[in-house]
């Protein structure tokens, strides 16, 4: 059976989406558009410890080093393999470069969020990335 059409050609369905768009004006829009925008950039802020401030570099279970993530830094920390890099950048942090067999830590890139964490476990060495605020999971809760 064929839709119904409305005396403009148009489905019945769709006329009635047409008057409740044509309730909202231009202004109605910016308040929308800046409610989107506000909420966007309040998530990083406020998911999972908000924003990450610091790495710490583990080398055989301990601190090797704690950097602040505002600063630009690579170390070279020598392991049971062998040396593993790990470069620091404003707001981020990553093993670049690990002797492992299977690369997982490389693989796991760029760690921005409070939380992540990197672990090369051939070569005992690790990178997480912390924040004001201690991150709760399932596990450590």
């Amino acid at each position: 059976m064929p839709a119904r059409l409305a005396h403009s050609g148009q489905p019945a369905a769709a006329l009635a989406i047409v008057p409740w768009l044509s309730l909202i004006r231009p202004g109605d829009w910016l308040v929308i558009l800046a409610g989107t925008l506000l909420v966007g950039t309040s998530i990083p802020l406020f998911w999972q410890g908000g924003m990450a401030d610091r790495a710490i570099i583990r080398q055989e279970g301990k601190v090797f080093a704690e950097v602040d993530l505002r600063s630009k830094r690579q170390f070279e920390i020598s392991g049971p393999l062998g040396t593993t890099l790990i470069a620091v950048e404003p707001g981020r942090a990553r093993v670049v470069s690990d002797p492992g067999p299977r690369q997982y830590c490389v693989r796991q890139g760029w760690l921005m969020r409070p939380g992540e964490i990197a672990i090369c476990a051939p070569n005992r060495v690790s990178v997480q990335i912390t924040g004001r605020t201690k991150v709760y999971d399932s596990i450590n809760y």
